[in-house]
């Protein structure tokens, strides 16, 4: 699934998604299956949303490719098409991608600086990375 824009000066799911969207997909990451009407009433704890303006955001949410709806009687129930993990894992990629193709590198020499703050695990999975390319390139 493409999204379309990415806000950098926006954190977490805010960057891919406008803010109702982003909370709709908490709610249903969490819960895995829900209705309008379950949704509507978790965002109303918070701010009070009308039944359908949360059902024209999740069926955008649905025609964007982020939701599965089904039908259960005259229920409809949503659910995201990926995990949250499997959404992030693949955004980050393109993004990373993207990037790569446009600028080269000055992004890998960006990533390499920012590595300064990475974990050891972290380090240690870029040198095998590292080391797997080095015998596998002709």
């Amino acid at each position: 699934m493409d999204i379309k824009s990415y806000k950098y000066g926006e954190t977490g799911l805010n960057r891919f998604f406008g803010p109702l969207e982003a909370k709709i997909m908490d709610y249903l990451w969490d819960a895995g299956e829900l209705s309008i009407k379950q949704v509507q009433e978790r965002l109303d704890r918070e701010k009070a949303l009308s039944f359908n303006t949360v059902m024209t955001v999740m069926n955008r949410l649905v025609d964007k490719g982020i939701l599965r709806k089904r039908a259960e009687g005259r229920l409809s129930l949503f659910r995201p098409v990926q995990t949250r993990e499997e959404f992030i894992g693949e955004q980050s990629r393109k993004l990373t991608r993207n990037l790569l193709d446009e600028f080269g590198g000055v992004v890998i020499t960006h990533m390499i600086d920012a590595l300064d703050h990475a974990d050891q695990k972290l380090l240690a999975q870029l040198e095998d990375k590292i080391q797997k390319l080095k015998k596998d390139s002709p």
